[in-house]
């Protein structure tokens, strides 16, 4: 869910390991800007649109050209950031099988409404009804909870970064990455 932790964890697995990050999450904002659009405030209808265009899997049918892409120019592990439903859980389940590892980052919802109402980032600020009305279109629409009941693992992202990056660092090394 939005200011879990998600980019923390990614950043440091790009930057300690050299693996690509695929961001989903950013090919959306992408679109949002194509179209001229408002990242906060057109972000739902656009993704509602790429779906009703091309699939729920959408973002999971182009972040897997994209990783197949990577693999074939020589990386040896791909990162996924942002795996939004539970139709792109099993689109990107069915393309990568077992070498899929899922992780989720959790957190309180009160600490991750406060990191999301305070991040820099333009493109990501929110206010807390539009952090909730997030949350609640990606639970109620894109069956958001699927993925992350699923993963292989489980951060609980309710200390530090560094108490994250702990977490995470013995998952990495539990599944030999990369």
């Amino acid at each position: 869910m939005p200011g879990a932790g998600k980019g923390t964890c990614t950043t440091y697995i790009s930057e300690t390991y050299g693996v690509p990050v695929i961001h989903l999450g950013n090919m959306m904002y992408e679109e949002v800007q194509r179209r001229g659009l408002d990242n906060v405030r057109d972000e739902k209808f656009v993704r509602e649109d790429m779906r009703r265009i091309d699939g729920p899997a959408v973002l999971a049918k182009h972040a897997a050209r994209k990783a197949l892409a990577e693999i074939e120019n020589g990386a040896k592990a791909i990162v996924f950031d942002g795996l939004y439903s539970w139709s792109e859980y099993k689109y990107l389940r069915e393309a990568f099988g077992d070498d899929l590892t899922v992780i989720a980052v959790a957190a309180p919802r009160a600490l991750r409404y406060q990191r999301a109402i305070g991040r820099k980032d333009s493109h990501r600020q929110y206010t807390r009804e539009q952090i909730e009305a997030r949350d609640i279109a990606e639970i109620e629409g894109l069956e958001k909870g699927g993925p992350i009941a699923f993963a292989d693992y489980t951060l609980v992202n309710k200390t530090s970064q560094a108490g994250l990056i702990t977490q995470l660092s013995e998952v990495l090394d539990e599944i030999s990455f990369p």
